[in-house]
């Protein structure tokens, strides 16, 4: 097995050549070149080609691995390393020139996350954890804030709009975290929420429907800056589709809370 340190280069790699495609690309200006993969979800010709760059870097530094991913096998049942990639996270943001979208990598090795890579594409920022090792932006090691009291905080959220049946439960939660906290932001690039949430800038998140893609980097890199993140039965398995919750540890546990009692979680 490939050692935990060269999975993370090996990610850092193939995370900075999707980017550096994606900047170095012209963005689609025409909607009738952008294919709807479902309700307000596209797909494009530069996510394919930032797909295939990942897929070609990570398969030629270890080529025993599976690669899953929206536009990729979803087949990694038994694997030893699976590596769970976004070729480009916020389409809809890159194809109105609105400068949130990302690229995330990240490994799972016998089913337990190891490293996680996400790059904010428009700043070239790079944000890598590894398991054990913490959470880093270059040398800065990265935290989740001291904030502790909802009055005070600032969260983070997504709407379900591939799920619209959920929004109802949705506004309900909305209606009552907008009251009771310092704000609620959205800005459509889950990956690039989570490592915020890293970084201190957001306290909390939460959003009822997302994919393992969306998660599973960004989630390696809250933990290890000290965070939790969990679906909303509490369960650390977030790897899958669903919803998840996340905060620094008092924020998480208020979040939760408050999200069972509004509007206790349904399918």
């Amino acid at each position: 097995m490939t050692e935990q340190h060269d999975l993370l280069l090996l990610a850092q790699e193939a995370a900075r050549r999707a980017a550096e495609h994606i900047r170095s690309s012209e963005r689609p200006p025409d909607p009738a070149t952008w294919d709807l993969k479902g309700t307000s979800d596209f797909v494009t010709t530069v996510d394919r080609e930032a797909e295939e760059l990942i897929g070609e870097t990570l398969l030629a530094g270890a080529p025993a691995s599976i690669i899953m991913g929206e536009e990729l096998s979803p087949e990694a049942a038994g694997a030893e390393l699976v590596w769970i990639v976004d070729p480009l996270d916020g389409t809809t943001n890159y194809l109105h020139g609105y400068p949130a979208f990302g690229v995330s990598v990240a490994a799972t090795v016998d089913g337990v996350l190891t490293v996680g890579v996400v790059v904010d594409v428009t700043r070239g920022i790079v944000y890598h954890a590894a398991r054990g090792s913490g959470a880093w932006c270059g040398d800065r090691q990265l935290a989740v804030s001291h904030v502790s009291e909802p009055a005070h905080a600032l969260i983070g959220t997504g709407f379900p709009f591939k799920v619209l049946r959920r929004l109802p439960q949705y506004l309900r939660q909305f209606d009552t975290i907008l009251r009771t906290t310092s704000g609620i932001r959205r800005a459509g690039a889950a990956s690039l929420d989570l490592v915020d949430l890293a970084c201190g800038r957001f306290d909390g998140f939460w959003e009822l429907y997302l994919a393992p893609w969306d998660i599973a980097a960004g989630a390696l890199i809250i933990r290890e800056a000290g965070g939790v993140i969990t679906d909303l039965e509490g369960s650390g398995e977030v790897t899958r589709h669903g919803a998840i919750v996340a905060g620094n540890p008092p924020i998480h546990a208020w979040l939760l809370e408050v999200l069972h009692r509004e509007a206790p979680h349904t399918e």
